[in-house]
């Protein structure tokens, strides 16, 4: 069977699950990336979890990620921005520190490089995949069907289509990076967009995107596109892009322009008070606390 769902909980579709196979799969509801229950529920039956990571899309059956926590793969993303905390010194610990509240929003997460207790150094990390229209639930379900799966016949019969809103998502994380880069720049900090390469692709193509150049360290708004590739019939991240520009060039994305500025204090003394073994960076630590609350209501569209 031929399907568009590319990974279902972590899984890709075409592998085959060890153990209990996708009855197990399916039953257990387990984000790998979150090492806990999927947190994408479905409007009319809150119990029952989505766990729709990838779609397939498009001629070319491009692998689209659909859920933003499946960027955080062995964290690889907080990895590749170690390098842009230029005050980080041997000897302090990293910390991972989510969603902060700044004018303009909030960010997904924060890096943080800290000693004593006391933040040294930190950028604001934001997660972005692509939002669907429609909903891919009789897709999923039709899938476990064809696996030999128990599902509701009634949850397989919607042939109503699904598509990827390229167009929304785009200019959505466009309008409120213009935000809040206002604010980082202003107190000398970065800000780094983590995204897939299909949708950054997206993005250079219908907006003004010449005039961002290849990373530089020094510059506040910094743009990690991710590919997907297959290993072992198993999907994995890959940094594929940086690129990097400040204020000036995300309004001259969008032709926007507006001043927002925060007090350095404000950001450390939320970091800090979040400050805990859970948030520690180590291999031993608990997986990363799940509490984009508002990334995480996905509804049925997904």
């Amino acid at each position: 069977m031929t399907t568009k769902i590319s990974e279902l909980y972590g899984v890709s579709t075409a592998s085959v699950p060890m153990h209990g196979g996708w009855s197990e799969v399916a039953s257990h509801q387990t984000c790998p990336f979150l090492s806990r229950k999927c947190l994408k529920n479905r409007k009319s039956a809150p119990e029952q979890t989505i766990g729709t990571c990838t779609l397939s899309h498009g001629k070319v059956s491009q692998k689209v990620m659909i859920c933003p926590f499946r960027l955080l793969e062995r964290r690889q993303i907080f990895e590749d921005c170690k390098e842009l905390l230029a005050l980080h010194q041997p000897g302090n610990e990293w910390h991972i520190v989510p969603e902060l509240q700044v004018p303009g929003g909030s960010i997904d997460y924060c890096l943080a490089s800290v000693r004593m207790k006391k933040v040294i150094d930190f950028i604001g990390i934001e997660l972005q995949t692509l939002d669907t229209t429609g909903t891919i639930w009789p897709e999923r379900q039709r899938f476990l069907r064809a696996q030999g799966v128990h599902v509701k016949t009634k949850d397989c019969a919607s042939r109503k289509p699904f598509g990827m809103n390229w167009k929304m998502t785009a200019k959505t994380i466009l309008v409120q990076l213009h935000h809040k880069i206002q604010t980082f720049e202003g107190i000398s900090k970065k800000l780094v967009l983590v995204l897939q390469d299909h949708l950054m692709a997206y993005m250079k193509k219908s907006f003004r995107f010449s005039h961002l150049t290849l990373a530089r360290r020094g510059d506040p708004m910094h743009f990690h596109s991710y590919a997907l590739y297959e290993d072992n019939r198993n999907l994995k991240l890959q940094l594929a892009e940086q690129l990097s520009t400040d204020t000036v060039g995300i309004a001259a994305c969008l032709g926007l322009q507006s001043e927002s500025r925060v007090e350095f204090q404000l950001i450390v003394n939320q970091i800090e008070s979040k400050l805990s073994d859970a948030t520690l960076m180590s291999p031993e630590s608990p997986a990363l606390a799940a509490s984009l609350v508002k990334k995480a209501a996905g509804d049925e569209s997904r």
